[in-house]
């Protein structure tokens, strides 16, 4: 089968990894590795995060349930899981484990402003060559951006949160656009990775079977999704240069 387009993960591909947000968050509160990822993982399809993905509710609402979740009894069971799935010592946590959602989001969102410019130079090349449709397929957060004000506390300034969050030039910078013939956003169209549906879609815009893709993501789940559906995979490893 003759590849006809190359599909994109943005962040840990395209810009530095929002898991590097959470790993510096983790060790500034004295919280281990991964306790963080635990939790937002086993929320399922349900969680905040996820919904905010799919771009179901509101900015400063996601702040609220974040918090809530992230900070909730729970997330040390299921820390205790993780342990045990990676043969790795429970460690000993506070009795209350607090975390500001919007604090951790806001870190998040700054560590991924980084571009790798290894992988913006292959786009370019790539797409100079006039082969391929080149496609980001991102969970991302652009829909956030148009109702930014919705739900939020009185007196709330929208230049200074988008300060905060590092969108000056929003979630999705228009250079960021500019990179690819198609940017499929979960926010924007309701989908989020890994579900099939998602990878067809993208498929579907842009006249390709997933037989004639190749997808660059930075985690296995995503790209297990995307093989199941036909797709070749590469898989970028989060580089220490772009921890900073």
């Amino acid at each position: 089968m003759v590849m006809k387009a190359v599909i994109f993960d943005i962040g840990g591909v395209v810009v530095r990894s929002p898991m590097i947000g959470i790993a510096k968050y983790e060790k500034e509160h004295g919280l281990p590795p991964n306790y963080i990822n635990s939790i937002i993982a086993n929320q399922g399809a349900h969680g905040a995060f996820q919904k905010f993905e799919r771009g179901e509710i509101t900015l400063f609402p996601f702040y609220e349930a974040f918090s809530r979740e992230l900070s909730h009894p729970q997330g040390k069971e299921w820390y205790k899981q993780y342990c045990n799935k990676k043969n790795i010592t429970y460690p000993s946590l506070p009795d209350v484990v607090k975390i500001d959602g919007r604090e951790l989001f806001g870190r998040m969102m700054r560590e991924s402003n980084f571009y790798d410019p290894l992988v913006v130079e292959a786009i370019r090349r790539i797409r100079a060559t006039g082969k391929y449709r080149v496609i980001a397929l991102t969970n991302n957060f652009a829909r956030s951006e148009d109702s930014i004000l919705a739900d939020a506390p009185p007196g709330t300034s929208v230049k200074k949160e988008l300060e905060f969050l590092g969108w000056k030039q929003g979630a999705t910078p228009p250079k960021m656009k500019a990179l690819f013939d198609d940017f499929c956003d979960s926010s924007t169209l309701g989908l989020r990775k890994p579900d099939p549906a998602f990878y067809l879609l993208a498929c579907k815009r842009n006249n390709v079977q997933p037989n004639e893709a190749v997808f660059l993501d930075d985690i296995g789940y995503n790209l297990k999704a995307a093989r199941e559906l036909g797709m070749e995979t590469i898989r970028k490893l989060i580089s220490m240069d772009m921890m900073g």
